[in-house]
């Protein structure tokens, strides 16, 4: 009898999850971009580019609605953009890894919504960390080397040390990154079934073409052989822009892509934040799509379990 209870409750509980939907944008607020998530103890954090002097912090239980917080960090400098939120697993602090200008840093703090304290100036000439812990511990910091809008990885020995040189994993060479510019940017790094996909931005950010594709290793430091079908997220007749996000999982453990489109044209940076799904067929191939103004289904937001 208990059996049969939890098993209808479930099911009730999958009914409803089946019936939420959400409609593009997500944050409607025009400016934020860039967004990286993370999830502590029940809760989404959000990090976009905004202001151009600081990072806000965004908070969700169902990655739908989302409520504006407190500022987090603020370097003293213009041009802010591209933060990369990391939890180290290690010794469970916040490691931010910001943009200012074409510099990279880090800042650090003992809570989701701060206060991030600056800790190290990392690169110049470079934009849009992201730091990704393997299954091993080994610590590997992507970004973006200029000129020439090269992704790079450097091997870290902690979130605040590097460990050795770092290696050129990806340049512009497809058509589709090339449409306004010569970009490959935005750097993610996704795991699955032991092999490495490297999501990433290609063409100008401020164009509709902008878009994502994604490319292929072994191992985090590569070779990366770009997809054939690049790019996996474009634009569409609703949906201009797509492009610069992350990847983060609901409660059921589906991916979900969360980036930012472009309103319009009729203005370079007019920008907001979406989300959309991301999976992957039986081949190991990545998709991925960009939707607005329509209903879809709604990401997970309750565990679920067997009965």
């Amino acid at each position: 009898m208990l059996n049969a209870i939890l098993s209808l409750v479930v099911l009730a509980s999958l009914a409803t999850a089946a019936e939420r939907t959400y409609t593009n944008p997500i944050i409607d607020e025009i400016g934020p971009a860039d967004p990286t998530v993370i999830f502590v103890d029940g809760t989404y954090y959000l990090y976009p580019t905004g202001d151009n002097v600081s990072y806000h912090v965004y908070t969700s239980t169902d990655l739908v609605h989302w409520t504006k917080g407190p500022r987090v960090f603020e370097p003293g400098q213009r041009n802010v953009w591209a933060p990369d939120v990391f939890r180290d697993p290690k010794d469970g602090r916040f490691y931010l890894y910001y943009t200012v200008g074409e510099n990279i840093g880090v800042a650090v703090a003992d809570r989701p919504d701060g206060k991030f304290v600056d800790r190290a100036r990392l690169f110049d000439n470079a934009i849009d960390a992201h730091m990704f812990c393997d299954d091993d511990g080994r610590y590997y910091l992507y970004y973006v080397q200029f000129p020439g809008f090269r992704i790079h990885v450097q091997p870290m020995r902690t979130p605040l040390q590097k460990d050795g040189e770092p290696i050129e994993l990806l340049h512009p060479t497809e058509p589709w990154e090339k449409i306004r510019g010569a970009v490959t940017e935005g750097p993610w790094m996704l795991k699955h079934q032991g092999t490495y996909y490297l999501l990433y931005s290609g063409t100008a950010a401020n164009t509709l073409d902008y878009a994502i594709g994604y490319a292929t290793a072994t191992a985090p430091t590569g070779p990366f052989s770009k997809y054939a079908g690049n790019p996996i997220v474009r634009r569409t007749d609703q949906a201009f822009g797509p492009g610069h996000g992350c990847v983060v999982k609901d409660r059921a453990g589906k991916l979900w892509s969360i980036y930012h489109q472009k309103k319009d044209d009729s203005q370079p940076w007019n920008r907001f934040i979406c989300i959309d799904p991301l999976w992957f067929d039986e081949a190991g191939v990545l998709h991925g799509k960009a939707t607005r103004g329509v209903p879809q289904p709604a990401p997970v937001t309750a565990p679920t379990r067997e009965p």
